[in-house]
Formats: structure tokens, C-alpha cells, sequence
């Protein structure tokens, strides 16, 4: 107990400084030889993966790149697609118009030719009518005419008159 009670930790002897030493080396040594070796193999691995990752993420990039600039001349593409398509479209539409509206200035000229025929048949027919209907009364006047023996003209001209007026002309 003497040999504690003399120890003094301000004014280490040397003895404590001889085998502090040699325990701290024999610790260096064996922890150099067990331990910094698996560190410093676990930080150089650890170093290379994070290059590699780096060195993925700029493939990375470049690719996105890449595909960023594809993606943009397959959108140019897509648009000048679209235009030429509408433009296309409209005319594919013009044309239908134009044909539709021919077609019904045709339709229409049938329609008035038809219709102009039509008037002038029925013109005809009722010109034909009235013919006929005046050739039937001036048969029949000639027919009431001879029946009467009229001897004189002026009676001949009454019973005409009064055979026209008798005779409804609608």
C-alpha cells in the first residue's frame, strides 16, 4: 500500500513511463496490424464506390442528355407531323366543300332546267287545252248556227253574241 500511496500522477516516475510506452506500442501494433489495415481497406473501398458512383451518375447525365436531345427532334418531328396532317386535313376539307358545292350548283341547274321544262310542258298542255277548248266552241256555235236556220246576218251575229255569253270561257 506504501507503493500506492507514493504515486503521484503530476510526477509520473519511470517505471510508469517505461511500460505506459511499451504497452501503448504493443497496442499501436497490434491495432495496426488488426484494425487501421480493415480501415484503410473499407475507406478505399468506400472511396472507390463513391467514384464509381459519381462516374455513373456523369454516364448518367451524359445519357439524359442524350435522350433529351432525341426527345426534343422526336417532338420537332411530332410537330412538323401535326402540321403537315392539318394542313392535309384542311384540304381534304376544302376539297369536300368545293366538290359539295359543285355538286349542288349542278343539282340546283337539273332542279331549274327540270323545273323550266315542267313550265313549258305545262305551258304547252294548257295552250293545247285552250285550242282545243276553242275549236269545241266554235264547233259548237257553228253546229247551234247551222241548226237555226238564221237567214239573215245580223241575226247570225245576235245568236252568236248571246252563244258567247251563254258559254262560261273559265
Amino acid at each position: 500500500m506504501i507503493v500506492l500511496a507514493d504515486f503521484n500522477v503530476i510526477r509520473p516516475d519511470f517505471g510508469l513511463i517505461f511500460w505506459t510506452t511499451i504497452i501503448f506500442g504493443l497496442f499501436w501494433f497490434i491495432i495496426g496490424k488488426f484494425a487501421f489495415k480493415p480501415i484503410a481497406e473499407a475507406l478505399k473501398k468506400r472511396e472507390d464506390d463513391i467514384q464509381d458512383a459519381l462516374d455513373q451518375s456523369v454516364k448518367a447525365r451524359e445519357e439524359m442528355a442524350a435522350m433529351k436531345s432525341q426527345n426534343e427532334a422526336l417532338l420537332t418531328e411530332a410537330r412538323a407531323e401535326r402540321s403537315q396532317l392539318l394542313k392535309e386535313a384542311k384540304e381534304t376539307k376544302d376539297a369536300i366543300i368545293k366538290e359539295a358545292r359543285d355538286g349542288a350548283k349542278e343539282e340546283a341547274g337539273k332542279i331549274l332546267s327540270n323545273a323550266k321544262m315542267e313550265i313549258e310542258n305545262q305551258r304547252k298542255k294548257a295552250v293545247t287545252e285552250i285550242k282545243n277548248e276553242a275549236g269545241k266552241m266554235a264547233v259548237g256555235i257553228a253546229e247551234q248556227l247551222l241548226r237555226a236556220e238564221l237567214k239573215d246576218t245580223d241575226s247570225q251575229q245576235k245568236l252568236v253574241d248571246q252563244l258567247v255569253k251563254e258559254m262560261d270561257l273559265s
